[in-house]
């Protein structure tokens, strides 16, 4: 199972979510999401698969996400222009992002890791 880990290494919550792949001896392919942030075209795939809200794509105690007042202007926003708002600045995005291609999470909870990267 290919899975990629989008992360930001200075992310106290993407150390933690690294560290449980480590420990379950599970591989992924890192990429950097401010370096590289996913495409448009990805994070819509990612909320598709991940079947949660788009906004819970949005990383709500960054600094970005309040300089820009993404609070007053999220509930106005189309799923398309939240993709490209994510795809400007990967700062945006709330992280990890873990993907199979098929399942999706955002965020870690050792819980859901387990559920859903042990059990493919």
């Amino acid at each position: 199972m290919a899975v990629t880990f989008y992360s930001y290494p200075n992310c106290g919550t993407c150390k933690k979510a690294k560290k449980w792949f480590e420990d379950h001896d599970l591989q992924v392919t890192t990429v950097h999401i401010v370096e590289n942030p996913p495409r448009k075209e990805t994070i819509l795939e990612l909320m598709e698969k991940s079947e949660l809200e788009p906004k819970k794509f949005f990383n709500t105690s960054g600094r970005v996400y309040r300089e820009l007042n993404m609070k007053d202007k999220i509930k106005d926003l189309t799923v398309d222009e939240m993709a490209s708002y994510l795809a400007s600045d990967g700062m945006l995005i709330k992280r990890p992002i873990v993907t199979d291609g098929k399942q999706v999470t955002v965020g870690f909870k050792e819980d859901l890791f387990a559920k859903t990267w042990l059990s493919t």
